[in-house]
């Protein structure tokens, strides 16, 4: 299996960060620990059923009813003694605890990775309303110092809707980003609480009213990538959808400012 199947075979959205490869790795080594213990525990409940069951008379006079009480009888005997193991109960006690010990490992090297901060080359600023974003974007560096650009993001209504464009995802101006370029958000909100989630970015960041939160994203490749806000937020809370467009940074430095006031395609752009 190759390294891009490994990653989508996860049934979550392909990645385009290196946060969000590094949640589908741990999401695929802590599902390992899940089957397994989820097998032994159903092993444990399917044996203590057969330890403690007592068959109904018209069970124990059936010939079916015989040779399945056998088979439950043998288990019986198999496991006499071990029910007050004090050996057995020590050992699945510290089990678990070096499981989560084996987890946490991993789990808190990527929490650390998710919090990284890196100077970044763009700043975008995410404002929450009801129910509509606002994208306030400023350049960093010498190669992007003439960005400087404000726009509200809205969704696009159904009977407006053009062909190959998504149904409740298609927005009136999308927000395009440079590829490889560290990009810094910062999200608030001027009402209630919203949050601005993208999942191929791995990120979902609170937006409250009051409050600056920031985060980091590094896109790896060109795309266009949806998102929802994913708190709920009101009535039409299902109606902020959030459109990603990475482009190269050479395109985006050619287009400059106008580059993110563009409108959305007539198609789906896709990739790879």
């Amino acid at each position: 299996m190759s390294y891009s199947n490994f990653l989508s075979s996860s049934f979550l959205q392909d990645p385009v960060t290196f946060s969000m490869e590094g949640i589908i790795f741990f999401f695929k080594d802590t599902m390992t620990f899940v089957y397994v213990i989820g097998f032994f525990v159903s092993w444990i409940l399917f044996r203590c059923t057969v330890i403690f069951y007592e068959a109904p008379t018209e069970i124990k006079t059936s010939s079916t009813g015989k040779l399945a009480l056998y088979f439950f009888k043998q288990i019986q005997n198999y496991a006499s003694g071990v029910k007050h193991y004090t050996a057995l109960e020590v050992v699945w006690t510290l089990v678990p605890v070096i499981i989560l010990i084996i987890i946490a490992v991993p789990s808190f090297g990527l929490l650390y990775f998710l919090e990284e901060f890196v100077e970044p080359h763009l700043i975008i600023k995410v404002e929450g309303h009801q129910w509509y974003w606002h994208y306030s974007l400023k350049g960093c560096s010498k190669y992007l110092s003439s960005v400087s650009e404000e726009f509200d993001s809205y969704m696009v209504p159904l009977e407006t809707l053009k062909g190959g464009q998504l149904r409740l995802l298609e927005v009136s101006k999308r927000l395009v980003l440079p590829t490889k370029t560290h990009v810094q958000v910062v999200a608030t909100s001027v009402d209630v609480i919203h949050s601005w989630s993208v999942p191929s970015l791995g990120i979902k960041l609170d937006c409250c009213p009051g409050r600056l939160n920031e985060s980091m994203i590094y896109l790896r490749r060109e795309g266009t990538f949806y998102g929802q806000c994913s708190e709920i937020c009101g009535v039409n809370h299902a109606f902020m959808p959030i459109v990603v467009e990475s482009v190269s940074p050479d395109s985006f430095i050619a287009f400059k400012s106008p580059l993110l006031l563009r409108a959305p395609t007539t198609s789906v752009d896709t990739y790879k």
